[in-house]
């Protein structure tokens, strides 16, 4: 399909949307189809497949999916489709280029979530990194050629760790398949060196502070459907990473990263909070407070409790919807006014009313308002700080109202205030960008109505690994901190 848009003229771009709203909107039933099929009382994999690939060797192309892999499927069919929609409006040229990169994105997030050897793992997420850059270098805004090679060199490098401890891991155990390198027993230094390189893979991808440099360029150059993808999907990447070969593949290591690795998350959100003030253009304000959400996210997965746990996988679930809406609604802005600096823009509101309703929506989820997604992952992740730091939990909860003072800044300088420049002639959103904003809305609503229904599809995996680490963990550290592995 790559191949059929890469051919014929610009007569074809409207065929080459089509077919790949079409597609993404196939493969988004498939994946439907595939939740109604999973048991979710069974924490095991599930639908796996395993064929020879270099078996000398022990490698193969194992794939399966559990509770945590299947959610971000979905997540990845779900966003797919409505970025595939918003750039009918933002992508103006190479329409079939466009939509043969997103293709081929949304495939390689799918063989990332759902592989089961290693090896496979890290070609899938190499392979992510080609679409992606090339939708920010083609596609991006002025300074496009920089962050596209920022975010390439600083993701390849950071992978260049990843492919250290494979060789490592495949030279100790004699096989790539993850659920066997789960039960290998590395030895206890050898632990601490293979989670460092995965935490300086993942932590750019994350991203985790200082590696973040290539975040802002990144997300406000991209155009929104780009935007939406990399912060909504892409960086879950590092996310995930960081949980299957960090905090579950090597508990006793991840026990002793911690403290850091909390550190480190608690400076992100301060950070990322102070910056995001200081901020003159709307999409690095978004960028920040991904960045910010990102580093609670983090704090989640190293408190290395179940709640924790549960509470930063459902932050991503609840942050790729929000984060995803709010790119679309602020380039829905920039669009009509040509603009995204914040000081050219004022009572948009007025002429966009319902945007202006739609982006409180998103805006109130990003902040946590109780009643959306955002919430109830900020709340599980606060549950399970408080057991590993009082202090830790004060200074990653006391972010909440940060965000919430630059967020509703930011909503209330662009949406309200006198008319500035050409807002006077803007138009409210189409019945197209409504189509792609509302499912967002209804889903932000769902998450926090009824977070039950997505928890209920990773809890009991969480719960097996918790256990799996309180027992791995058990012959070297105290019997405290097994309890608390245990929570």
């Amino acid at each position: 399909m790559a191949w059929l848009f890469c051919r014929g003229g610009e007569a074809q771009d409207l065929l080459a949307r089509r077919i790949g709203l079409g597609t993404s909107l196939a493969v988004l039933a498939l994946s439907v189809a595939l939740w109604l099929g999973f048991n979710p009382a069974t924490p095991g994999l599930q639908f796996e497949t395993r064929l020879g690939w270099v078996s000398d060797a022990g490698i193969s192309y194992h794939t399966g999916v559990d509770g945590i892999s299947l959610v971000f499927i979905l997540l990845t069919a779900f966003l797919t489709p409505l970025a595939m929609a918003a750039g009918a409006r933002s992508i103006r040229t190479q329409a079939r280029e466009f939509v043969a990169a997103m293709l081929l994105l949304e495939t390689a997030l799918f063989g990332l979530f759902s592989a089961q050897d290693l090896l496979l793992f890290y070609v899938f997420y190499e392979a992510t990194l080609i679409p992606a850059s090339l939708m920010i270098g083609i596609w991006g805004g002025p300074k496009r050629a920089w962050a596209s090679l920022q975010f390439f060199l600083f993701t390849f490098g950071g992978s260049l760790f990843m492919l250290i401890a494979l060789i490592v891991m495949w030279q100790q155990a004699g096989t790539t398949d993850i659920p066997a390198l789960m039960q290998a027993g590395f030895s206890h230094s050898l632990q601490g060196w293979l989670l460092l390189a995965f935490l300086l893979a993942f932590g750019v991808k994350l991203p985790l502070f200082p590696l973040h440099a290539w975040l802002p360029d990144a997300y406000s150059e991209a155009p929104a459907p780009a935007s939406a993808m990399l912060s909504g999907v892409l960086s879950k990447t590092g996310a995930y990473g960081l949980l299957r070969f960090g905090v579950l593949m090597f508990p006793d290591a991840a026990h002793r990263f911690a403290p850091y690795v909390l550190a480190l998350g608690v400076v992100a959100i301060l950070y990322a909070a102070f910056v995001a003030f200081a901020q003159t253009d709307m999409k690095r304000v978004i960028a920040y407070s991904s960045f910010s959400h990102m580093g609670m996210i983090a704090v989640g997965l190293f408190t290395l409790t179940a709640e924790g746990i549960d509470g930063a996988i459902f932050q991503m679930l609840s942050h790729g919807v929000v984060i995803a809406a709010l790119f679309f609604c602020v380039s829905a802005v920039a669009l009509r006014s040509d603009t995204q600096q914040i000081s050219a823009l004022g009572g948009v509101a007025r002429q966009m009313p319902v945007l202006a309703l739609l982006t409180m929506l998103f805006t109130m989820a990003n902040i946590g308002l109780p009643g959306t997604g955002s919430f109830v992952g900020e709340v599980l992740v606060l549950m399970g700080a408080i057991h590993v730091s009082f202090w830790v939990a004060l200074l990653a909860g006391g972010t909440m109202i940060m965000g919430a003072v630059y967020m509703l800044s930011l909503y209330r300088r662009v949406l309200f205030g006198g008319l500035q420049g050409t807002v006077h002639l803007l138009r409210d959103l189409s019945v197209g960008e409504i189509a792609v904003l509302a499912p967002l809305a209804l889903v932000t609503l769902w998450m926090g109505i009824h977070p039950g229904s997505f928890t209920r599809l990773f809890d009991p995996v969480v719960m097996q690994a918790m256990h799996h680490g309180a027992s791995t963990a058990a012959a070297s550290l105290p019997d405290a901190t097994v309890h608390l592995a245990a929570r």
